[in-house]
């Protein structure tokens, strides 16, 4: 950690999940102190499966977690092996293990978002954490900030950083509430113990199932004991946008009647899945006002079809301790600084997010053959690298010698 001589700011983090604890891991790593605000009477990541791709993990390389985490993590040999929805015919698919760290020298992992949690949460002191805390309003007026919470009580920051969510009082506070779209689409996501799915889908592979207004995704996670299923599907009437909202097998199997018995005979084997509606929501132009700002999904949420959404959040918080332990004379200015590292970024993988869903879920005909040669040819790997290569510092380097 960084020796600081200069006076630090009360900083608090709204939310303890991936991105709330990956913004106090990176700033302890800076020497900065924080707290971190969280509803939840226990830190649990809600949810089931990630993707943890080079971007990300070299981070938690710089954190010093990422040997930890692979403890639980699966290491992919294998990645974005599409598959025909009518039979299973494999598409086109990318050799990770051979490809992945040669060019971007970290690997790709699927785990738990709960192995995730634990691995940021090594690098928090506990008594930085309040949990039990809803925030409930954020007041702006004066030199310092006040949050309020649902039980009464209050505290005083002087940087407020909103990792909140998808529902962020703190984006709310800033910019308003601003109702979200129907996208018309939903997701299901359910975990399968290991001894009850095929052998297919047990191995360390990320396979996308693609068909007519449909996907499904399946991948190891938990150290291979779970399988880790999320499909999409016309949402129908269903709006509600909840990570703990449920549905039934039954409802889940509906969605791909007529699909590989294989598929099928997999969701069957799963649990209660979560289901929840995919709601859009135009990308925020700027994300801070003096003193407070946002990240993760409280800034840019986005459909989860580059498999990116903690990545960024993480990405954020690097970004944001970077510039808040390079610009603690005037943190108003570090903010700023922040987002505009950030924003075109995030707002680049929010707009090629959107679009995956009408490509992945062309019915048969013309445009699918078209899309399914375009898959045999393409090189995913090389074609994101954009994605994959990015390094935060590298980013606050470029920024220092600008400035």
């Amino acid at each position: 950690m960084t020796a600081r001589t200069t006076a630090a700011p009360r900083i608090a983090v709204l939310g303890g999940g991936i991105g709330g604890l990956a913004t106090a891991a990176f700033l302890r790593r800076e020497g900065l102190d924080s707290t971190v605000y969280e509803q939840a009477p226990r830190l649990a990541e809600v949810g089931a499966g990630l993707v943890v791709a080079p971007n990300a993990a070299r981070q938690l390389r710089r954190l010093g977690v990422l040997d930890a985490f692979r403890d639980r993590a699966v290491r992919l040999d294998t990645g974005w092996e599409f598959r025909r929805w009518q039979d299973g015919t494999v598409l086109s698919s990318e050799n990770l293990a051979d490809s992945c760290e040669r060019l971007y020298g970290e690997q790709t992992y699927t785990a738990h978002r709960a192995d995730l949690l634990a691995a940021l949460q090594s690098r928090v002191p506990a008594g930085s954490v309040r949990l039990g805390h809803e925030c409930v309003g954020l007041d702006t007026a004066g030199e310092a900030y006040t949050l309020r919470f649902a039980d009464g009580s209050t505290a005083g920051a002087d940087v407020v950083i909103g990792a909140d969510g998808v529902h962020s009082v703190v984006r709310d506070t800033l910019f308003g509430a601003a109702p979200a779209t129907y996208s018309g689409l939903c997701a299901f996501r359910a975990l399968v113990p290991a001894p009850s799915a095929p052998e297919f889908a047990r191995r360390p592979a990320q396979t996308l199932w693609i068909g007519p207004d449909h996907h499904l995704v399946h991948y190891p996670v938990s150290g291979g004991d779970l399988v880790n299923l999320v499909a999409f599907a016309p949402a129908g009437a269903y709006t509600t946008e909840s990570w703990t909202a449920t549905a039934t097998v039954e409802e889940f199997l509906a969605e791909f009647a007529g699909w590989d018995p294989r598929l099928t005979g997999l969701i069957r084997a799963a649990g209660t899945p979560g289901r929840w509606a995919l709601l859009d929501r135009d990308p925020l132009t700027h994300w801070s006002e003096g003193g407070v700002t946002l990240l993760g999904d409280a800034a840019h949420p986005m459909f989860p079809f580059f498999a990116q959404g903690a990545a960024q959040a993480i990405e954020d918080a690097a970004v944001l301790a970077g510039c808040l332990a390079r610009g603690l004379d005037d943190p108003a200015a570090a903010l700023r600084r922040y987002e505009g590292l950030r924003v075109p970024r995030t707002t680049r993988l929010q707009t090629v997010s959107h679009g995956r869903a009408h490509v992945n879920h062309l019915p048969d005909g013309t445009e699918q053959r078209a899309r399914d040669t375009a898959y045999a040819q393409e090189d995913p790997l090389l074609a994101n690298g954009w994605i994959y290569e990015y390094d935060p510092e590298a980013e606050l380097d470029r920024m220092a010698a600008a400035r």
